[in-house]
């Protein structure tokens, strides 16, 4: 006779963390809409009492729109910027609809104009990376939001939202 300790009971899957704050956009493919899609995640960040994550927030935005205005375009369609505050982190989602090209960190010349969105992007979040959608992929950012902070005035990273 087989005990229970041989055939334990499967644990529960954890439950998600419950959303605080949601905001999803789409927007045209063209270059000011990254601007647009900037300014508003630093000041949602900021509105959700995250300020000291509001500049890291845009820079992430503004590399992974470009890189979605860049690489992920198809005529007619949308890219959307998407970011969820949970009681742990902040996740921010740029979706695009081109799912074949996946991004790959690179390490650019030092005299190149273009290269490092995705060194950017690893040196400023807790982590990133790709979720296939049915039409496009997703790339995401993540930041780990300690408890007790999102009152004060640090920067993470320097520099302003815009």
């Amino acid at each position: 006779m087989a005990s229970d300790r041989e055939n334990p009971e499967p644990c529960p899957e954890p439950r998600p963390e419950p959303v605080l704050h949601e905001d999803r956009l789409n927007y045209t493919p063209v270059a000011g809409s990254v601007t647009l899609a900037r300014h508003r995640a630093a000041r949602l960040i900021a509105e959700w009492g995250h300020p000291e994550l509001a500049w890291s927030v845009a820079l992430v935005v503004s590399e992974l729109g470009t890189n979605a205005l860049k690489h992920g375009t198809v005529r007619g369609r949308l890219f959307q910027v998407r970011s969820v505050l949970r009681p742990s982190g902040l996740r921010v989602e740029v979706s695009d609809p081109r799912g074949e090209r996946l991004p790959l960190a690179r390490s650019a010349a030092d005299d190149a104009c273009f290269g490092r969105g995705l060194s950017i992007v690893t040196q400023v979040a807790d982590r990133w990376g790709t979720e296939p959608r049915t039409v496009g992929k997703t790339v995401f950012a993540e930041f780990d939001v300690r408890r007790g902070v999102g009152t004060g005035s640090v920067n993470r990273g320097g520099g302003g939202a815009g």
